[in-house]
């Protein structure tokens, strides 16, 4: 799926809550949440196995002294996770996901360009699951590296 952003979960009938949990639409970011859209992430490719995204970094996106907030950069590790990990469950027995720790190591400060992201499995299990995302910037340097580990939900 190719520049899709987050978007709440809706069925046929526009039902905005459905069991099933969150979607990737491709519509637009006023689908999106406030967070999200705020935020500007934009996923590339969406399978059970990887996610990539990239986010074009803006002023909003800076701390008072200049360089990248590392919320950002959590925010971006955990939705990679939660849209991979909530994607490999639904075709592996149903569910949802959510994360119980997001533990995110910033190793460049940046105040500009893009950064991309890419999310794949460490574990997978039948409770939890442990994903690693890597944070580039435009030169391929290592920015951030995060994981997180996600408790896997029965559908109810």
């Amino acid at each position: 799926m190719h520049g899709a952003i987050l978007a709440p979960m809706t069925d046929a009938t526009t039902n905005p809550t459905t069991a099933s949990g969150p979607r990737l639409d491709a519509s637009s970011l006023e689908d999106a949440s406030v967070f999200v859209r705020a935020a500007g992430l934009i996923l590339e490719e969406v399978t059970d196995s990887r996610v990539t995204g990239h986010l074009q970094l803006g002023p909003d996106h800076l701390t008072p002294w200049g360089i990248v907030h590392g919320g950002v950069y959590c925010a971006i590790v955990e939705s990679l996770s939660s849209v991979c990990g909530h994607t490999w469950l639904s075709e592996n027995g149903g569910g949802t996901v959510v994360g119980v720790n997001n533990n995110t190591d910033f190793l460049r400060a940046i105040s500009a360009g893009t950064v991309y992201a890419v999310a794949t499995p460490v574990h997978r299990g039948r409770r939890q699951q442990l994903w690693v995302t890597t944070i580039t910037d435009d030169n391929d340097r290592v920015i951030a590296r995060g994981q997180v580990r996600l408790q896997n939900l029965a559908d109810t």
